[in-house]
């Protein structure tokens, strides 16, 4: 058995995927055989970018604006590219926000908006893609978790509860779902060399035992992993550099 799935013929939406992590798993997929649609918010410009870059692979690809938190949003989004491309296989749930806010300066509003964008997100997108999944009885979804779902976290306690909420609902569809052929999974990534921890990476190399930072090409190869591995459901791969050891 090959430890490189033959992702031809599926059909991937991968969400926030104009940069970070998010931009790497969509080529990553690609590389692997599936034509992806790139989801994103306001970025369309690196979007299209992320677009032509698959495009140059051979792979068939689109970039899709949309809010993923709205519902409506949503139910568009996953019409277009089934229009487009074709229903949805694989679905990666990236998007998110991390508005780094201490306990006392985090407002309603921006608790609110953390839990729309990164867990309510995960609950829309999955819901519209799960009818062509179940129907084929063929299904692959991942989300994006962070090691905040389990520790302290340097972002605050909205995105806490995001992550872990994100993988309390992966168990969940997961048990429910694992019967009809769609596996749900999470990757946790922490201290990734992305845009949201430049700001702090000195400080943050010094926690990590392996020395070094993360990169976003090592969180796509674990989603290939998860995507390509048929036994595997409810699951949470942790992606730390050796953090959870201090």
């Amino acid at each position: 058995m090959s430890l490189s799935p033959d992702l031809d013929q599926r059909i991937a939406l991968v969400t926030g995927a104009s940069r970070g992590i998010g931009k790497a798993v969509a080529l990553m997929l690609a590389r692997a055989g599936a034509d992806v649609a790139v989801n994103y918010h306001e970025r369309a410009e690196e979007a299209r970018a992320v677009v032509e870059a698959i495009r140059a692979l051979g792979r068939r690809a689109i970039a899709i604006g949309a809010d993923v938190s709205s519902a409506a949003a949503v139910a568009a989004m996953t019409q277009a590219i089934a229009e487009q491309l074709g229903p949805v296989d694989i679905l990666v749930n990236n998007a998110g926000i991390g508005l780094i806010r201490s306990i006392d300066a985090l407002t309603e509003a921006e608790f609110d908006a953390t839990l729309a964008v990164n867990l309510k997100s995960v609950f829309l997108c999955t819901q519209a893609v799960l009818p062509h999944m179940r129907a084929r009885r063929w299904g692959r979804i991942v989300n994006i978790s962070s090691g905040a779902a389990r520790g302290g976290g340097g972002i605050g306690v909205h995105y806490n509860a995001s992550k872990a909420g994100m993988e309390g609902m992966t168990r969940g569809y997961a048990a429910r779902l694992a019967a009809e052929g769609v596996t749900v999974n999470a990757v946790a990534p922490s201290l990734i060399e992305t845009d949201m921890m430049s700001a702090r990476r000195d400080e943050y190399v010094k926690r990590i035992p392996l020395g070094r930072m993360g990169t976003a090409e090592e969180v796509a190869q674990a989603v290939l992993m998860v995507v390509g591995n048929p036994y595997m459901t409810g699951q949470t791969v942790q992606l730390n550099g050796g953090t959870q050891f201090i």
